[in-house]
């Protein structure tokens, strides 16, 4: 008795679940469809109507990619545009903190405990109420940075260094926590047998590290593709410099009276995150429940 109900149990979870997952993906498939309808069409009927009369056409992409309208996409470049800022965007904050977070799991130094319950604390800072300090401070010139008035437009250097310093706290939280829970003899063998702190990182530490650092590039390679506030801020919104959620903006116009457009355009943003997402998921749900539960 007691095994049919857990059987009866896992079928009827595993219903449950399918029926969830029609139901949150059937928008999804409307909107792709619905990219491949033409314009008339998507304006007049509804989605569903493909199946009983399937008019396929490839002109929403190319009008959203290479159109040369006002009205249209002009996506192509754009897309190079969330290239540059993202790749860098997701590099530097990677890079600085690994390092911090080996620095406050294994180095021992005064205020380190204070310093790491900053660090945490600065998670909760939205970043709202940073983007004034940062224009004020990219409007005068700060180390590297150049002046707004100098260079006569945003750059993608400002982006970057939004990014990087946002991305910060969390990055070093989630690291910190990984490296923190590594097995302490290993690290302590090393050490005894002379090894410096950059062969412990390089040689021990990274290795296991990879699937951490691997989710943390996923999660910030998402987050700053899809971000909007940010680059539309500091990226000036000029088409050689703003990404592709800033042209996507511009698309919806006041009204949305393209919308048949943005059917495509989103396909067209979502195809490089959802490439990135699926080849490397596998480090990226290790490393996610890694990092969740060491500490």
């Amino acid at each position: 008795m007691r095994g049919v109900r857990e059987r009866l149990s896992s079928r009827v979870l595993s219903l449950t679940a399918v029926l969830i997952a029609v139901l949150w993906t059937t928008p999804t498939l409307g909107l792709f469809l619905s990219s491949f309808r033409p314009e008339d069409e998507i304006k007049t009927t509804g989605w569903w109507t493909v199946f009983g009369s399937p008019h396929v056409t490839l002109d929403n992409y190319h009008e959203v990619l290479f159109g040369t309208g006002n009205a249209s996409g002009q996506l192509a470049g754009h897309l190079v545009n969330s290239i540059v800022i993202t790749l860098p965007s997701v590099l530097f904050p990677l890079v600085l903190a690994f390092l911090a977070a080996y620095a406050l799991a294994w180095i021992d130094f005064r205020g380190r405990d204070a310093l790491l319950v900053g660090v945490f604390a600065l998670q909760i800072v939205p970043l709202q109420m940073a983007l004034v300090p940062l224009l004020r401070l990219f409007s005068r010139g700060w180390l590297f940075l150049p002046a707004w008035h100098v260079t006569g437009a945003a750059r993608f250097d400002h982006v970057w260094f939004a990014h990087t310093v946002f991305a910060l706290p969390f990055a070093v939280f989630l690291l910190h926590n990984f490296l923190a829970g590594l097995p302490r003899d290993l690290v302590e063998a090393a050490r005894l047998d002379g090894a410096s702190h950059a062969t412990v990182l390089l040689r021990i530490v990274l290795p296991l590290a990879r699937p951490v650092l691997v989710t943390f590039a996923v999660i910030q390679f998402i987050w700053v593709w899809n971000d909007l506030l940010v680059a539309l801020t500091l990226s000036g919104g000029t088409a050689g410099t703003a990404p592709v959620t800033v042209r996507l903006a511009a698309m919806a116009g006041t009204r949305g009276n393209e919308w048949q457009r943005l059917t495509a355009g989103a396909f067209v943003s979502a195809f490089l995150p959802l490439l990135v997402f699926l080849s490397l998921r596998r480090h990226f749900a290790r490393g996610l429940l890694a990092g969740s539960v060491k500490g």
